[in-house]
């Protein structure tokens, strides 16, 4: 039996998850959560027992210092409420943690008896992948779901996917069988430029967030920090030529396959956005990733990869063309 103590009544409560590893490239996703959870003084009422779920040789804990007492923080999953108010007010329910070693099955069912406990009406998870995109560009988000009904009406894709999955996938197909309404959002991150932060990808999936749930989120600094994190990419691409053939030949598959939505649907929800920011005031893992086959001064460079001489610049692209190492997950 769930206790929870100590929570409010909550107004049409969503459950917004993500979580670091394998479905999260630049830390994307999980940068998105924290965001939401600093932004809106999330208060954290659980966190799931991390003996259950993780193996600490994969996510170690660490030992830290507190009034000169030594503590331990061991890797696990939180889940915070914040409250959000304006003209629509509705409270969301923050999940953020690492993906889980093992159990599974019995991870998804616990947080589901949360979502239950807490009157959760939708579920939104969100990931990040690897991509052949250009960091120029839009980042892409595909927001996908496993009910058609739900597809149809809220303007979404119904996930064909096959092959492997992480710990969205499964949470979201865990929901579909309970009977909770449930939604993906996946970010694209450049594969080229993969380590994170990843501040431009992390703004793309706020912005398609707050489409989806019709909720005003306050971005604080983080446009600034996505424009500063494509100039400083684009500084360092401009520095290797085959990493600037590389973008060029992105960048023309890209707008050639999108020409077609550069009107329409695609104007009319980025106007939309437009007003609603322009009239409302509002408040101010160790492994590999998820890959398929962007937001936008100079960013520090924990992003980039170190080299002995010093410098620092993006990794080698691969030839256009060539396999990624893992397949997609939409």
């Amino acid at each position: 039996m769930i206790e929870l103590e100590g929570v409010p009544e909550l107004v049409d409560p969503v459950m917004v998850a993500a979580f670091e590893g394998w479905n999260d490239a630049g830390d994307a996703a999980s940068t998105a959560v924290a965001h939401l959870d600093r932004e809106w003084k999330g208060e954290v009422f659980a966190a799931l027992d991390a003996e259950d779920y993780y193996d600490f040789q994969v996510n170690r804990p660490t030992v830290f210092m507190e009034d000169g007492v030594r503590k331990i923080t061991w890797p696990t999953t939180r889940l915070s409420v914040v409250r959000v108010g304006g003209d629509k007010p509705r409270d969301l329910v923050l999940v953020r943690g690492i993906e889980p070693s093992m159990r599974w099955r019995s991870f998804c069912n616990e947080l589901l008896g949360f979502a239950h406990e807490l009157g959760v009406e939708l579920v939104v998870v969100l990931g990040a992948l690897l991509g052949d995109t250009p960091h120029t560009r839009p980042v892409p988000i595909s927001g996908t779901t496993s009910d058609a009904d739900l597809a149809r009406r809220m303007n979404l894709e119904e996930t064909k996917y096959e092959g492997p999955t992480g710990i969205v996938g499964i949470l979201q197909e865990a929901c579909t069988h309970a009977g909770v309404p449930a939604v993906s959002l996946w970010a694209a991150v450049p594969h080229y430029v993969s380590q994170p932060p990843n501040p431009k990808a992390t703004l793309a999936l706020l912005n398609r967030l707050e489409d989806l749930i019709d909720v005003r989120i306050p971005l604080g600094e983080l446009p600034e920090d996505a424009r500063a994190w494509q100039v400083g990419v684009d500084q360092l691409a401009a520095e290797d030529s085959e990493v600037a053939e590389y973008v060029q030949s992105l960048e023309e598959a890209r707008d050639t396959a999108e020409l077609p939505e550069a009107s329409g649907e695609a104007i009319a929800r980025e106007f939309e956005r437009y007003l609603r920011r322009r009239d409302g005031s509002g408040p101010g893992g160790p492994g590999g990733h998820a890959t398929a086959d962007g937001g936008d001064g100079t960013p520090g460079t924990p992003y980039l990869r170190d080299n002995p001489s010093g410098r620092t610049r993006p990794p080698k692209p691969p030839k256009a063309g060539g396999d990624d190492e893992e397949s997609s997950e939409d």
